[in-house]
């Protein structure tokens, strides 16, 4: 009975042992997503928002602004999202993935508002109450990326900072109809987008040139970096 035991255990472990040494752990490099990423959501931040601050808009808009809301801020960020966890990157596969979603939302609700189908999103007496709550929920979780972000670098603090900022503003503007509010969050999320740009910049060129060359603040070494280089 225990020759049995013992002969199957010793079988076990040589079988193990086999597999074991012959198992091999390979990485493959790829590329920071958020270089896609946060290009996608400076062109779709700052284009949005400079329409809701006032600075151009008509009836016609929303045909206009669906296409390239969905595309380069939903679809670009959502596939960097994505990419953002095989490059372990856990803060942006997170701020990615919810604001890919949120302006791929925004751009079928632009669509359907253009097509009269419901009502435009202006901070006025027709704006509808949820769409406030969609500010709600984005101002909670991005305020959590903004602090995990501050582990990393003031660059990337300030953009999900100022973007948790002005979507909280723009929660209370389409919830309470204030249109001034909306004008101020407005501006706060061009100042995320552009220092979104400046990010994504930056990060573009460190992986061309393998070094810094314009400076983020950094706090510690990425491990989405870390695999892109």
């Amino acid at each position: 009975m225990f020759t049995e035991i013992d002969s199957r255990t010793a079988a076990e472990a040589s079988a193990s042992a086999f597999w074991r040494d012959r198992t091999r752990i390979t990485l493959t490099p790829v590329a920071a997503p958020s270089v896609l990423g946060l290009f996608g959501f400076a062109a779709a931040t700052f284009m949005v928002s400079a329409n809701l601050a006032g600075w151009y808009g008509s009836t016609a808009t929303p045909f206009t602004l669906f296409p390239f809301a969905l595309t380069a801020g939903g679809l670009a960020q959502f596939i960097a999202g994505t990419w953002a966890y095989r490059a372990r990157d856990a803060i942006a596969a997170a701020m990615h993935g919810i604001w890919g979603s949120f302006w791929i939302a925004y751009g079928l609700h632009e669509l359907l508002a253009a097509l009269g189908a419901l009502p435009p999103t202006t901070a006025g007496g027709s704006a509808p109450g949820a769409f406030g709550f969609w500010f709600v929920v984005l101002a909670a979780i991005t305020w959590v990326g903004t602090a995990a972000a501050a582990a990393e670098s003031l660059a990337l603090t300030g953009v999900l900072g100022m973007l948790a900022g002005g979507s909280t503003l723009l929660a209370i503007a389409f919830l309470a109809a204030a249109p001034t509010i909306q004008v101020i969050g407005a501006y706060i999320l061009i100042i995320s987008a552009l220092i979104a740009w400046y990010l994504a910049s930056a990060l573009l060129l460190k992986s061309a040139h393998k070094r810094n060359v314009l400076p983020i603040g950094e706090r510690r070494t990425s491990d989405a970096f870390d695999l892109a280089t």
